[in-house]
């Protein structure tokens, strides 16, 4: 089991001293969220509380996580990082493509690019792109991330779809290792595109008995589109009182890595620089150097 230090909520100024603090304590990634901005007024319920509520207040600060990330691996050098989840419908397939390029050759192959469709009707809106389609253009924006980002350094493209449609160019730089596509959502739509397309899956955070059982129906999807055999990772975001012998059953499940939030678990102020390090430098003794 690897375990992953989400980073979502903290302020901007304490995010390379934790990345510094999760490389040094064993953490094996730094998760970082997407919000590109907090609507006032929402037409629809979070998917993730009981009464639908936002459970952040709107000055909450979401550091865009293509600007977070690179200032992070620039003072680490093994720590991996990936985006849970980038918000892809709301944004440009091959702007998101040169951008997510150029994390991968900064950080030395050390970023994974995980993708999510968002909940909110006035994201769509205030952007100036279709909730409808939100699905489908996912699909084309992957695919289209998928052959900028094959590992083969700068090559020429082209892609001609539904909603997405250029002839051949070139993004340069490139990586020269395939950057892994992760899949959010616990939907059936979103465990089949995992199942068809995706390196991996990243679960929302709930209990280690709803992420087992999308563990196993991920299983049955893989093994219908004939994708058993190859690499592939999930990263489950367990939370209540979550004991060693969940961990296990995780793991057993097909879980490859754990998400951590310490500072939750611990009661610290976010505003505590020093006491969010101490939280994950403790949820490192406790429980990842133990396990």
């Amino acid at each position: 089991m690897k375990w992953t230090l989400a980073a979502a909520l903290l302020p901007a100024q304490h995010l390379v001293d934790v990345a510094r603090t999760a490389e040094e304590s064993g953490y094996n990634s730094v998760a970082m969220p997407d919000s590109v901005f907090f609507p006032e007024k929402v037409s629809a319920k979070y998917p993730y509380t009981k009464d639908g509520s936002r459970f952040w207040p709107p000055e909450t600060e979401f550091v865009d996580p293509f600007v977070a990330i690179p200032a992070m691996a620039a003072v680490t050098s093994r720590l991996e990082f990936h985006t849970n989840v980038c918000k892809l419908p709301l944004r440009d397939p091959l702007l998101t493509a040169k951008q997510v390029a150029s994390i991968a050759v900064l950080s030395n192959n050390r970023f994974a690019f995980g993708v999510g469709l968002s909940w909110i009707p006035e994201e769509f809106r205030y952007t100036h792109t279709d909730m409808r389609t939100r699905g489908a253009r996912v699909d084309e924006a992957i695919d289209i991330l998928k052959a900028v980002c094959a590992g083969n350094g700068p090559e020429w493209v082209e892609y001609h779809g539904k909603h997405y449609d250029f002839d051949r160019l070139m993004i340069s730089p490139a990586p020269d290792r395939p950057v892994r596509i992760l899949v959010g959502g616990h939907s059936e739509p979103a465990l089949r595109r995992t199942a068809r397309v995706a390196d991996g899956w990243i679960s929302v955070n709930t209990s280690p008995d709803k992420i087992i059982e999308a563990c196993t129906r991920l299983h049955e999807l893989r093994a219908e589109y004939g994708r058993t055999d190859e690499p592939f990772e999930i990263i489950a975001g367990p939370v209540g009182n979550v004991s060693r012998d969940d961990y296990q059953r995780l793991e057993e499940a097909g879980v490859t890595e754990c998400q951590a939030a310490p500072w939750w678990q611990y009661g610290v102020d976010f505003q505590d620089k020093q006491a969010l390090i101490e939280s994950a430098r403790r949820f490192a003794g406790e429980v990842i150097e133990t396990y």
